[in-house]
């Protein structure tokens, strides 16, 4: 199991890369929040609780599958990134709307953070 303080970490900054370049290109940094929350037909809020949910679901996927290393949660996030964007992202018009690239910087983040091992 990941624990609780690395994946509210993967959460929490795997939203880095979008928001900087939202906030560099003047768009909305909660463009992608809201686009998330349209899958339950909800807002921004709606969004941080589907994205906790699916970043709580990957996680324990990443962590079932044994996932580890930079490397392997690099892919990992790649590997997300072409499901939840490509596939299933591509079915939402607010999801498909957004930039891809930082979209999948994202997802690479957070697998990183997610199956990275720190110091004991």
């Amino acid at each position: 199991m990941v624990p609780l303080h690395r994946f509210v970490l993967a959460a929490v900054l795997s939203g880095v890369p979008s928001t900087v370049h939202a906030l560099a290109t003047g768009d909305d940094p909660l463009r992608a929040t809201r686009a998330a929350g349209s899958l339950v037909g909800g807002g921004a809020g709606a969004g941080v609780a589907v994205h906790l949910a699916v970043s709580a679901w990957w996680a324990f996927v990443l962590t079932r599958l044994g996932v580890r290393g930079v490397v392997g949660g690099a892919v990992a996030g790649l590997l997300i990134a072409a499901l939840d964007l490509e596939v299933i992202g591509r079915r939402n018009s607010q999801i498909r709307a957004l930039p891809r690239v930082p979209q999948w910087l994202d997802h690479v983040a957070f697998g990183v953070l997610v199956a990275a091992r720190g110091r004991r």
